[in-house]
Formats: C-alpha cells, structure tokens, sequence
C-alpha cells in the first residue's frame, strides 16, 4: 500500500489536495493511506515512513523548501513532489532533488502523469535488506538506511540512521550478501554505501552525515570507478 503526505498551512487547500490525489489513486486502481499535516515541523513529527510527500512551497513558519531539506536529512530517498501557485521557486526545489513541481490549482491530467511516474519509481525503489542474527534473534536491516558498516574483527558494527548495531559475523558471509547492492569495500576494516557518499579524496570518504572512512591506497582506484558506475546508473 501506497503510504502518502499532504502537507499544506491552508486545511482546506490540503483537505482537497488529498481528495484529488486520493481519485486519481483509486482511478489507478492502487490503495492508499494519505495523511495531511498543516505545517512543516507537524509533517517532520510524524513517525510514518512516507513513499511520496507533497509539499506547499509558501507556508508560515517553515517552508515547503526547509522542510524538504529536513526531510532529506532524515530521508534521502522519499519521493518530494512540490506544490506553488507561483513559479518562482522552481530552482530552489532542484536542490532538494524535488521529483515534479506542479502548479496551482492543479490540473488533473498532470497530476495523473506525476502519479504514474512516482509510483513506477516507488516500485523500483523496493526496499533491499539483509537479514543478521545476534543471539536468538533475527533482524532485518534495510540497506538505504546502512551508512557504513565497520569490521573489527568478527564483530561487524553497523553505523545507521537508527545509530550503531553490532552483531557477530564473517566479513566474507557479509561481502557475499551485499554484492551488487551498492556496497563497496573500501578499507579492510570498512564497506561503504555508495548511496551516501559525499565528497572523497585519496585518504577518505566524507558520508553523507559528515562521517569519514578511511580509503586503503590500493583500493582507491577501484572505489573511483565504482562510485562513477554507481552514479552513472543512478
């Protein structure tokens, strides 16, 4: 099921935001849950991890452009779709990798075709994981939310948005499992997720949320070609 976010300061602009988005939906014939929130810091309170968020660019308090660079802070890979009747805001929703930009008051031939596109993109976006076992229990750890992960030894830490897992494993079983999901090994002691990287250099990696890995000199060339290739797909 389809998990969406309405957020606009004017309710009833956000109630009949929701309403169309909702028979576009059901015309699509694909279930959904739509919650409306009517502010910014209400949307980045919630605890729902959302597919698609819409955003009105011109709210009080926080805007539409705040609140989406708080999102990608929290959430790279959500699905942003901006909301303006004014189109003066176009390049500044391309920084925060806004999917569309649609006018109002909106036109539901577009919103169909923006629809159609974000949940073929939802689709493609299945979330990976792995499964690892510490003690008698079984986790699941979606990849997009791994950082790094960290070997010292036959503990493995795992360094996340949630924080830092550890857990015992073979660095071998690990590699086997991660391959060909965007992980590269960088360092003995470091696999890294290609997804956050930042900015690089011959020694290290700058992550996303400012952590930084070491990069063994005789894997630089390699990780320079991988994280082009990475790019490249992306």
């Amino acid at each position: 099921m389809l998990s969406i976010a309405v957020c606009d300061d004017e309710i009833q602009e956000c109630c009949r935001i929701a309403d169309r988005i909702r028979e576009v939906l059901e015309e699509m014939k694909i279930s959904c849950t739509i919650r409306q929130y009517n502010s910014g810091r209400e949307l980045l309170r919630a605890q729902e991890d959302f597919d698609i968020i819409f955003l009105d660019i011109i709210m009080r308090d926080l805007d539409g452009i705040q609140t989406a660079q708080l999102v990608r802070g929290k959430a790279y890979d959500r699905i942003l779709i901006f909301l303006s009747s004014s189109r003066d805001y176009v390049f500044d929703a391309y920084d925060v990798e806004a999917f569309q930009y649609l006018l109002k008051p909106l036109d539901g031939h577009k919103l169909r075709k923006v629809l159609e596109a974000a949940v073929r993109k939802t689709q493609k976006q299945s979330r990976e994981f792995i499964l690892v076992s510490k003690g008698r229990q079984t986790r699941k750890l979606f990849l997009d939310d791994i950082s790094y992960f960290e070997i010292r030894g036959r503990v493995i830490e795992v360094h996340g948005r949630e924080g830092i897992f550890t857990y015992y494993e073979q660095i071998g079983i690990l590699e086997k499992n991660l391959q060909g999901k965007g992980f590269f090994r960088c360092h003995k002691s470091y696999l890294i997720n290609l997804k956050h990287v930042d900015s690089y250099n011959r020694q290290e990696v700058i992550l996303d949320q400012g952590e930084r890995v070491a990069v063994a000199k005789r894997r630089y060339d390699q990780f320079c070609m991988e994280i082009l290739e990475y790019m490249r797909k992306r």
